[in-house]
């Protein structure tokens, strides 16, 4: 055989097993298992209990849909809206629809809510009573001295007859709104955070449930009186997951949206919580 002849074979030779891997590549591509797809971590800022809880539960829903989360525990009710806001979170999961238009409004920002998940009534608590109707004149009350939560708790004050409030108040309510307050009741304003806290130092104090489970009360056992389902302004009180305006609708995070309102975190709320959080969905 010539050297030409040897040269062209193994040209030729060549050429041909590129092109048996490059037909193989587009076999394997066709014929094979996909590629993985590729994961997205979202920092999410969440209370501990039960918001945190509720996204651990979520992250098993998770596996293999591309999301992995990284739940920053938070104990504020400011943190997580300014670090959304920032960028520096993802997502936020600890507040109610009230309390986020009232954290826009007053910062100018533009947080949106992305679904709704739960209800966590709000309860009046106490060391040194057994039933509301035994506080005596003067008793002290601590309630959280955020807008929307200090209204949610003089209203159901309200409600249960210790106070009257101005007419056309509900969930804005302060405590200037107070019209009559026959047993001259003092309220003491307080981080909501660290109202479980003052209980040793107050007579009642109103509690948000998540900061209640924390300390192991039982809100549907152990609250003097506690916020139900015929609340006016219930729609207002639903927990939701927040978001930016700019990666609301992005994959992930509706892919966490979905989870949220599953009929598996349903389930998880109702056996673990027992009434103390309720699903909206």
């Amino acid at each position: 055989m010539s050297i030409l002849t040897l040269v062209l074979a193994g040209a030729l030779a060549a050429c041909g097993a590129k092109n048996d891997a490059n037909n193989q590549g587009s076999a394997g591509e066709s014929g094979s298992e996909p590629e993985k797809q590729q994961e997205v971590t979202l920092k999410i800022g969440a209370s501990p209990v039960p918001h945190a809880e509720i996204l651990k539960e979520a992250q098993k829903l998770l596996e293999g849909e591309g999301v992995k989360l990284e739940i920053i525990e938070m104990n504020d009710y400011v943190q997580p809206n300014v670090q959304l806001y920032e960028k520096q979170l993802d997502a936020n999961f600890f507040q109610h629809t009230a309390y986020l238009e009232e954290f826009n409004k007053e910062r100018s920002y533009d947080l949106v809510k992305v679904t709704g998940v739960h209800i966590e009534p709000i309860g009046v608590y106490s060391k040194t009573v057994t039933s509301i109707d035994e506080l005596k004149e003067g008793a002290k009350i601590a309630i959280p001295n955020d807008p929307t939560n200090g209204g949610r708790a003089l209203t159901l004050l309200a409600k249960h007859g210790l106070i009257k409030l101005k007419e056309g108040v509900d969930v804005d309510a302060t405590i200037a709104d107070i019209e009559q307050n026959d047993k001259k009741l003092q309220f003491v304003e307080l981080e909501a955070a660290t109202l479980p806290r003052a209980l040793d130092e107050v007579d009642a104090a109103a509690i948000n449930t998540n900061y209640a489970l924390t300390v192991g009360l039982v809100p549907n056992d152990d609250a003097l009186i506690i916020e139900d389902k015929d609340t006016p302004f219930a729609d207002m009180l639903v927990n939701i997951l927040v978001a930016r305006p700019d990666n609301k609708d992005s994959e992930a995070i509706q892919k966490l949206a979905k989870a949220l309102n599953s009929p598996e975190i349903k389930a998880f709320m109702e056996e673990k919580y027992d009434g103390a959080v309720v699903p909206t969905f």
